[in-house]
């Protein structure tokens, strides 16, 4: 009888030690488990915070992409587009520069408007808001719109725009750093000094001066007009002054009109 409850005893010793160590390793594995389930929780909590970053560090340029576009280029030739040749259907951005040979011609599309830089001339384009911009450094540019917020033409310290919601026509000619004409072939335009603004109406030519305190100017030099005459306006209050010049050119300035009658046109 010793015997039999000895052995019941180391019976149930082993068998209560199998099952202390199943609840051991049963607990050690739920343990080990749940630390396991953590880990993969902050790794792809981790993982998705990369992705995110990482996406908004990829989709920014996306989103200042349309912002900056301007327009397309719709007729080139030997015209430079940034370092290379001007090919049609090349998109404009802000920023970018057109340049032209001496008998070269380039002509963009931006929304209602139209730019059309003629020989031997360079321009920046630029963006104010929602309008299309250009900042003429040298040469003859003609531009034509729809409205009077489609496009607004930079000389130095001067902008051309046009003067109403009118179908308009302007042409800007650089003289020198300071010395520019202004023509109007079809509406007016307005032209402006910081808070000197001024309307040449359609029809009229203006040689301007931006500096009021320098010497009284020549005659216009290879601009295609002819005589000049009226007083300049006071330097004293004036931030520019301007002499009307005379319109000549004709067959010039129907062949722009042609070229540049509607704006929308693709």
């Amino acid at each position: 009888m010793t015997r039999l409850r000895v052995a019941r005893l180391t019976g149930l010793s082993s068998v209560a030690t199998k099952g202390i160590d199943h609840l051991a390793v049963a607990s050690g594995i739920g343990s080990f488990s749940f630390a396991s389930r953590n880990d993969c929780i902050a790794i792809s909590k981790s993982f998705l915070a990369l992705i995110v970053v990482f996406s908004l560090l990829t989709a920014a340029p996306l989103w200042a992409t349309p912002s900056s576009w301007l327009g397309t280029i719709v007729y080139a030739d030997r015209a430079r587009f940034a370092t290379g040749q001007a090919s049609v259907g090349a998109t404009i951005f802000s920023g970018d520069r057109l340049s032209t040979d001496q008998s070269g011609g380039v002509q963009v599309r931006a929304g209602a408007a139209r730019f059309l830089l003629h020989g031997a001339s360079m321009a920046t384009f630029s963006q104010e808001d929602s309008t299309p911009a250009a900042t003429l450094a040298l040469g003859t540019a003609t531009f034509s719109t729809a409205n009077s917020k489609a496009f607004a033409l930079h000389v130095a310290s001067a902008v051309i725009r046009p003067n109403s919601d009118r179908p308009t026509i302007g042409q800007v000619t650089v003289l020198s750093p300071k010395e520019l004409i202004v023509k109007s072939t079809r509406g007016s335009l307005s032209i402006a000094v910081e808070d000197d603004v001024r309307e040449i109406p359609e029809g009229a030519a203006y040689r301007v001066v931006l500096d009021p305190n320098a010497a009284d100017p020549q005659g216009p030099r290879g601009a295609g007009t002819k005589g000049y005459g009226g007083p300049p306006r006071k330097p004293a209050k004036d931030k520019f002054i301007w002499y009307a010049v005379g319109v000549a050119g004709a067959i010039t300035v129907w062949a722009v009109h042609e070229a540049l009658e509607s704006p929308d046109r693709p």
